[in-house]
């Protein structure tokens, strides 16, 4: 499949079609840049698609003062995984002493979530003034361009999170790759490290219609001389062109493995050729204790995706501080296991009846989620609560969920590339599942499901709720929650 042209016109979200360059307020009448005025914006921007191409990027990061450049990255690539591995690496380093920042997408409730530095979300306040400046260059640079063309939300977002964290004086920073990797806007860092979590078919359309060809999208960011982190069970045509890329760079793979790896006999504190130092001494007075839940506790750390997640993250971490020449600690490892939080997965809202969320939102996640959803939900009968976007693979979804369902209330995200509740129902039917209902709002659902599986007169282990299939789903139901519009 011919590569995307870095110069292609917007590639619209929505059905509504093209639409015009975004407004963004101009510096002289900015002002104070609250956390309502930057969600807002940020929200302001939804509707303006993605752009393929890192010119726009580029002279963004320049107006902001090349931000990028004073720190050390580790950049994760793959189809699920990414934000668990981000946040899992973040927390291994910053147990070793070194200032570090995340950048994950999507959020769930708020965008603030994106960025975390020492495994805290930034304030909202230092947020919406990142998210001001990166505006306020957005305005310099879209003048520059030609055209309609225009930054991208995710673009301006990236460029705030990284201008942040050079703020934060962050050491190192671990960033999640949004779509694709080659085109990117999360490539315009130079990473020694490259993690990649695995691949699926995702984004066809923008990717290429085979494994292969989205892997090799993905791994064009890998850096001559750098390192390439990789899963032991990586799909074989993706493993193919991993092995191809590297070889092609210079590149060194490194693998995963199930246990912490052993810490090599490297001295401590040294210099690294080609940045400046980076030192561990004194690293324990300077860990935080990790940041309390925002949300109910979000359990099942160790369910197995996020076990092998673990693996791949703590290998990626190994090969970075390897390269740092600070030796890795396995209690510091160990401490990051425990006290990482990776919200909307396997993430209980409520204990009775037992309220599971999970962001599953294609097939390769849903198979991982099931595999182990039977030790979450302790051999209860499960209440399913599915919500999906259009161009997702949901009859595959439900093939595989339903087998473990007794009943089903089928809603719709908050987004209009929502599948509609009728659809997901024609869909379970075809597969021989009736008992289901549609209920387009999603907090009602939820409700109706828990009500159900409060009610039940199954004995001895009871029942209990899944809502999965979209981390949209997800994110509007813990706002719910949260009674999320009284916070603004």
């Amino acid at each position: 499949m011919p590569r995307p042209d870095p110069s292609a016109k917007a590639c619209p979200v929505s059905a509504r079609g093209p639409a015009a360059a975004p407004a963004t307020p101009p510096a002289s009448a900015a002002g104070l840049w609250t956390p309502a005025r930057a969600e807002a914006h940020l929200r302001s921007l939804e509707l303006f698609g993605m752009r393929f191409g890192l010119d726009r990027m580029r002279r963004l990061l320049t107006v902001l003062g090349s931000p990028q450049r004073r720190f050390r990255s580790l950049q994760v690539l793959g189809t699920n995984g990414k934000s668990s591995t981000t946040k899992m690496i973040a927390a291994i380093l910053e147990r070793h002493g070194l200032r570090t920042g995340a950048y994950t997408s999507p959020h769930l409730v708020s965008y603030g979530e994106r960025l975390q530095v020492a495994q805290r979300d930034v304030s909202a306040e230092a947020f919406a003034r990142a998210i001001g400046r990166a505006a306020s260059a957005t305005e310099r640079v879209n003048r520059s361009l030609p055209g309609d063309d225009h930054v991208t939300q995710f673009e301006l977002l990236t460029a705030a999170a990284l201008s942040e964290m050079a703020e934060q004086e962050v050491q190192v920073a671990v960033v999640e790759a949004g779509l694709g990797g080659r085109y990117d806007a999360t490539s315009v860092i130079e990473s020694p490290v490259t993690v990649l979590t695995n691949v699926a078919l995702e984004h066809t359309r923008w990717l290429g219609p085979t494994v292969r060809d989205i892997a090799g999208e993905k791994l064009a960011v890998v850096r001559p001389g750098g390192t390439l982190v990789l899963a032991p069970d990586l799909d074989p045509q993706a493993l193919a062109v991993a092995r191809e890329v590297a070889g092609e760079r210079g590149a060194r793979i490194v693998w995963a493995s199930e246990p912490p790896l052993e810490a090599p006999e490297v001295a401590e504190g040294e210099t690294e050729e080609g940045g400046g130092e980076l030192s561990n001494r004194g690293a324990r007075a300077r860990v935080p204790a990790p940041a309390p839940a925002r949300t109910h506790a979000h359990a099942h750390a160790r369910a197995a995706f996020q076990r092998k997640n673990f693996a791949l993250a703590t290998a990626a971490a190994e090969a970075f501080l390897r390269e740092a020449h600070i030796e890795l600690d396995p209690k510091a490892v160990r401490e990051a296991e425990l006290t990482v939080e990776v919200a909307g997965r396997l993430h209980t809202l409520a204990d009775e009846p037992l309220t599971i969320l999970d962001g599953a939102h294609n097939p390769h996640a849903v198979a991982a989620l099931v595999e182990s959803l039977p030790a979450a939900v302790g051999g209860r009968e499960v209440g399913l609560v599915m919500g999906v976007l259009e161009d997702k693979d949901a009859a595959t979804m439900l093939a595989t969920l339903l087998p473990l369902c007794g009943r089903a209330w089928f809603t719709a995200p908050d987004s209009p590339r929502a599948l509609s509740p009728a659809a997901l129902q024609s869909l379970a039917r075809q597969l021989g599942f009736e008992r289901a209902a549609c209920e387009p709002d999603p907090g009602r659902a939820l409700g109706q499901a828990r009500a159900w599986a409060a009610a039940g007169d199954t004995p001895a282990n009871g029942r209990a709720v899944l809502a999965t299939g979209s981390v949209y789903l997800v994110g509007e139901l813990l706002r719910d929650d949260l009674g999320w519009e009284n916070l603004q």
